[in-house]
């Protein structure tokens, strides 16, 4: 049986769980929600840098990410903005992105990432 290893767990969830060479990365939002699309996506990607790094991965090996938008028809493209600076041209993961309402009303995109170790 293969190990399954826990990081930054609470009562409620895990922050990284990586089993069998794979990480999942729990929802991340923006550190400071004060700013527009472009400042929150910014900072949500520079935080799931950290948390790939801190068990050994990189965007580079990413396999999915799933995007979540408070405004799909407002925020789209500014997302899209800073995810294309950010994600390396011939590392692209699979990827959906979807409308819905966050945890808190200043939040305006979460992000969930599934990498290779």
């Amino acid at each position: 049986m293969s190990n399954i290893q826990r990081f930054q767990s609470t009562k409620r969830l895990s922050r990284l769980v990586v089993h069998n060479g794979v990480v999942y990365v729990a929802g991340v939002t923006a550190t400071e929600p004060s700013g527009d699309i472009g400042a929150q996506t910014r900072d949500v990607l520079e935080k799931i840098d950290g948390y790939l790094a801190s068990v050994g991965s990189d965007r580079t090996r990413l396999l999915s990410a799933q995007v979540w938008l408070k405004n799909i028809d407002r925020d789209f493209a500014g997302m899209n903005a800073a995810w294309e600076a950010w994600i390396p041209e011939d590392a692209v993961p699979t990827r959906a992105t979807c409308e819905v309402r966050l945890a808190r009303p200043e939040l305006l995109v979460e992000i969930i990432v599934t990498a290779a170790v």
